[in-house]
């Protein structure tokens, strides 16, 4: 007999299926099974997971209300949140999938249906699906290892060991580099020799322009040759800082992606797909440019699709997906493959309901291990949020308003700017932050804070250069992440608008913000080599002991013109 907790999980779970309250107990323990059960199709599978952001544990992630989609991607897969997201891939309300996949009644349907990802219960899934595709490739899109505090510790070797653990095959990458040239090639050396394999067309060295990693790897499935191609974040020298590897180049390099993907053809794969860290518009448009890919693997954007869009080229289709973040989804693509060509697929991104999911013992051990010489520090107090903290957001997140009120008040600043990451977990009210949850936020390679004498003119550079970064309409020139996050000051945002245009009527306390007046504004994640600054977690967690309880945080956002029916938006008209 189950007890009360148990039905309701399974309930919740089952409701994933279509299930509604009033079938019995039986039914719907049979309904939470068959959702993991996930038929075998063809002779070549991928298993796929990305951007996972160093989160061991299970954790909340709420996904976001606003991801605008311009021109060719206005209405369009992945810019959809909320009621249009669950129409537009004729998913039911109140249902398992609605949390999984958008931020609707969050904080109760958090409640109802419990926590996702962990790798204990990923290991679970992965070990399960493979049971019925023994052959199976597990592909890690990259950003593992970094995002926890245990990852800054350890220099990233707890995800390593998991990612071995896990029985990853195939990763490229991106937060990968932040940890430094050496500490990557010092890890494809050792912990990966034999076991992983990492690839990436488009990294190169500065000298010579010779590759510095594999640009695929080739395997053999079921008789069925295979390609699987790297693709790393093409502007990781821009987006973080470059002296982190200061003798390499990126680039999305397009046309070395179509030789690679046509020596891999001549080498006899069948079927070739790309791993990419691209994001998710810039793979739509790469999809339509090269041909020969039967599928993009896709990440950095953290979009969760349950379905990929197929974009048509001058050879024929490929598939294009990408599979969230934070351990929150697990992406199954079987292909059938005959005559030496795809001929079906299927596709499912399986949310990873943690609660359903039994932890794997092995992989439990192994983060027991890992984690049980900085508890104590992990589970420091620092205050309670009667407020639900997310991240989330083109423009911002309670999590960044947080940030942003401490680095203003601990810093006595006027302004303050937070950059607009997509990655670290969601907090519901009455919860404990710890210091645990508080680096879940902020653990990079360069936490330095900063104050600086800001002239108005340079504030509207910083945020029109951002902003283009987000916003451009030519996916690429589109770096990922979210707008900058801002602490005092008001503007008028219209994304519409021409580069340099965008940003309009700052003011600062009611006040006009003068182009050559300056003004004190704090930072932090400076991308500069050199810079002096307490780290931001100091900053965050000093404000935090001294305010104790976090409630009613009022979100610091632009108004935005020119949103009337875009489907980015929740309840936009």
């Amino acid at each position: 007999m189950m007890n009360r907790r148990e039905f309701l999980q399974v309930l919740a779970v089952a409701a994933a299926g279509g299930m509604t309250l009033s079938h019995s107990a039986r039914a719907a323990t049979q309904a939470a099974n068959d959702f993991y059960d996930l038929p075998k199709f063809g002779n070549v599978h991928f298993l796929h997971m990305t951007d996972s952001h160093a989160q061991l544990l299970p954790v909340y992630f709420r996904e976001p209300s606003v991801n605008i989609g311009l021109a060719n991607a206005l209405n369009r897969p992945p810019h959809l949140v909320g009621e249009h997201f669950l129409q537009h891939f004729n998913l039911k309300p109140n249902t398992a999938e609605a949390y999984a996949f958008t931020c609707l009644d969050f904080e109760n349907a958090a409640r109802q249906y419990g926590k996702v990802g962990g790798f204990a219960h990923l290991a679970t899934l992965v070990k399960q699906l493979r049971a019925s595709r023994p052959e199976a490739l597990l592909l890690d899109g990259g950003d593992t290892w970094q995002g926890s505090a245990t990852a800054l510790w350890t220099n990233g070797q707890d995800m390593v060991d998991a990612c071995v653990e896990l029985g990853v095959d195939i990763m490229t990458g991106h937060w990968e580099f932040t940890l430094g040239a050496d500490r990557v090639e010092e890890i494809i050396a050792n912990d990966f020799d034999g076991k992983l394999d990492f690839v990436a067309q488009n990294v190169q060295d500065n000298d010579f322009g010779d590759p510095v990693f594999d640009a695929y790897s080739m395997r053999e499935m079921n008789g069925v040759k295979v390609a699987v191609i790297g693709q790393a974040f093409p502007y990781t020298p821009i987006a973080n800082p470059s002296h982190f590897i200061p003798e390499w180049s990126f680039g999305i390099q397009e046309q070395r992606l179509q030789e690679t993907i046509d020596d891999a053809k001549d080498a006899g794969a069948a079927v070739v797909v790309l791993l990419s860290h691209n994001g998710m518009d810039v793979d739509i448009k790469l999809a339509s440019r090269v041909q020969g890919l039967d599928a993009i693997l896709g990440g950095h954007t953290h979009d969760g699709m349950p379905e990929p869009v197929i974009v048509s080229n001058k050879s024929g289709k490929t598939l294009v997906t990408n599979a969230g973040s934070n351990g929150k989804f697990l992406g199954v693509l079987d292909f059938d493959v005959k005559d030496g060509r795809v001929s079906d697929f299927r596709y499912k991104l399986l949310p990873v309901f943690s609660d359903y999911l039994d932890a794997d013992p092995d992989m439990q051990a192994l983060i027991d291990e890992v984690r049980s010489p900085f508890l104590e520090k992990l589970q420091e107090p620092l205050a309670v949020t009667d407020d639900l903290l997310y991240r989330r957001g083109n423009f911002n997140g309670t999590v960044d308003q947080v940030i942003l009120d401490a680095l203003m008040a601990v810093k006595d600043a006027e302004i303050a700017f937070s950059p607009g990451f997509r990655w670290g977990p969601s907090l519901l009210p009455g919860h404990t932050i710890t210091m645990e949850d508080l680096m879940d936020q902020t653990a990079i390679t360069y936490p330095e804070t900063t104050l600086t004498e800001m002239p108005g003119e340079q504030i509207k550079i910083i945020l029109e250069d951002v902003a283009d970064n987000l916003f451009n309409t030519d996916p690429y020139y589109q770096q990922g992440g979210d707008m900058v996050r801002v602490g005092g000051l008001k503007y008028v945002f219209d994304p519409r608008k021409k580069a340099g245009e965008r940003v309009l009527d700052m003011s600062l306390n009611d006040k006009k913000i003068e182009a050559d007046k300056v003004y004190k504004v704090a930072g932090w994640a400076p991308v500069a080599e050199g810079v002096e600054g307490e780290p931001i977690w100091d900053v965050v967690a000093t404000y935090l002991r001294d305010k104790k309880t976090i409630r009613d945080v009022r979100l610091n956002e632009p108004e935005i013109k020119g949103l009337q029916g875009n489907h980015g938006v929740l309840n936009a008209e």
